[in-house]
């Protein structure tokens, strides 16, 4: 099975990776799909650089320095991981990749901060856990 583990760098989906690894170290046989979506690049950047190349190799960048330390996480436990740093409205295209990847599950971090039911949890995970065809692990920050 693969995971679908989004990484944002924040502490939430680290986490996230931690708990897919002792899911993995506990039994679990899976193998991970790190994605980190980049938001589109907005007009006043489109207008300033003038390069659509340019700002992509900008977002894959960034992205990348995003998955870093998961990378390093995955590498140090010894899991089988695939990268993905795509760009688009990030609920959308984590579904989109998770169905091209042939996730059997999606691992996400949450940062917990609402104070009523509907903003415990962020915008993604909402969707993610209200649109996703297949199962939503949501690992909370404590």
């Amino acid at each position: 099975m693969k995971i679908l583990l989004p990484i944002d760098g924040s502490a939430a989906s680290l986490d996230a990776a931690r708990q897919a690894l002792r899911m993995i170290d506990g039994g679990l046989r899976a193998s991970l799909v790190l994605a980190n979506v980049q938001e589109p690049a907005s007009l006043y950047e489109l207008l300033r650089v003038h390069d659509a190349e340019a700002i992509e190799a900008i977002s894959r960048g960034a992205g990348e320095h995003l998955l870093q330390e998961a990378v390093a996480l995955c590498s140090a436990a010894g899991v089988a991981f695939d990268q993905e740093i795509a760009s688009g409205e990030s609920a959308h295209t984590l579904l989109d990749i998770a169905e091209e990847e042939a996730c059997g599950l999606i691992v996400m971090g949450a940062h917990g901060k609402g104070d009523t039911a509907g903003t415990r949890l962020g915008s993604v995970a909402h969707a993610l856990l209200h649109d996703a065809q297949l199962p939503v692990t949501i690992v909370r920050l404590s």
